[in-house]
């Protein structure tokens, strides 16, 4: 496997060496000094161009990085949004040797509005006029407004409304996207608030809260990869109540420390709505949730 050094060394040689390429720069974890290093980091690289033609119509310029296991042309994949390429276009390239090299050319323009966390590697024509950036505090969790916090518990609770009528019904695939999206992202969010909350907000979890682990008590991170399993019926309903349970104790949690009410009254009406469709018969032609409700003293 090719060490960093020598990839580095191989992008910038080739945007030094090749006069269509007016700049080059390094983004992605390898920029940030506070991400650990490991073999599965990629290499993220733009190089600014005057034009991408030339790069897109040429299938034989990338040979140059190594030898490819697979790759994807993303701007060219139809299943997303038409991709301007005339100012932006990309080659994601596993290589053989585990590398992985995630490159773009793009103009000036385009590539400047997209700069974060950032590296130079090449400037030929001092397009970088902006200090490199090296913090990843944009990237830090935001503490919530009162707003923001009540409307993600409420799209919490309410949205499970959708899952356990998917669930009485025995509908899984919806059950599940509607647990995938959007219920789960708020019980993520809650937790990444709790994680903000407990470090004065000063800290980035990353990409999709993939270093949630070292910032959750170990307890907590345990419970919260529990509710991800199979999509048997009644292991569902399970990690449902469970997703409920951490729910309701991080919101109790995040709202305490930043001075915010939690709505118990809406936390509650949603729980019995779950323990109610799971207690009803699948025959069931009316509801009886008034005196289902009254049975539980509510």
């Amino acid at each position: 496997m090719r060490t960093e050094k020598e990839m580095i060394d191989l992008i910038t040689r080739t945007a030094l060496e090749d006069p269509r390429i007016r700049a080059a720069y390094l983004e992605g974890s390898r920029a940030n000094p506070k991400v650990p290093r490991d073999i599965f980091q990629d290499y993220d690289v733009e190089y600014i161009v005057e034009d991408t033609r030339p790069f897109r119509e040429d299938k034989q310029w990338i040979d140059r990085f190594g030898e490819r296991l697979y790759m994807q042309y993303p701007e060219e994949c139809v299943l997303y949004q038409d991709a301007d390429v005339e100012n932006w276009y990309g080659w994601l390239i596993q290589f053989t040797d585990g590398n992985r090299l995630d490159l773009h050319v793009g103009t000036a323009e385009r590539a400047g509005k997209n700069l974060e966390l950032y590296r130079v590697l090449v400037d030929k024509d001092g397009l970088f006029v902006k200090k490199e950036e090296s913090s990843d505090e944009r990237y830090w969790i935001r503490r919530p407004g009162e707003r923001e916090y009540l409307d993600a518990c409420n799209e919490f609770w309410w949205c499970l409304n959708n899952v356990a009528k998917g669930l009485w019904r025995g509908e899984i695939p919806y059950v599940m996207d509607m647990i995938d999206d959007p219920v789960r992202p708020m019980l993520k969010r809650m937790l990444l608030w709790k994680i903000g909350a407990r470090s004065q907000f000063s800290v980035s979890a990353g990409k999709a809260g993939k270093y949630m682990k070292e910032y959750l008590p170990p307890e907590v991170y345990s419970r919260f990869l529990a509710t991800y399993g199979s999509a048997g019926e009644e292991e569902v309903w399970d990690r449902v109540f469970a997703m409920c349970d951490l729910f309701q104790e991080t919101a109790l949690e995040v709202g305490e420390s930043l001075g915010y009410s939690y709505n118990q009254q809406e936390a509650r009406g949603s729980r019995l709505f779950l323990e109610y469709a799971r207690a009803l018969p699948e025959n069931a032609s009316e509801h009886t949730l008034e005196e289902w409700i009254k049975k539980q003293e509510y």
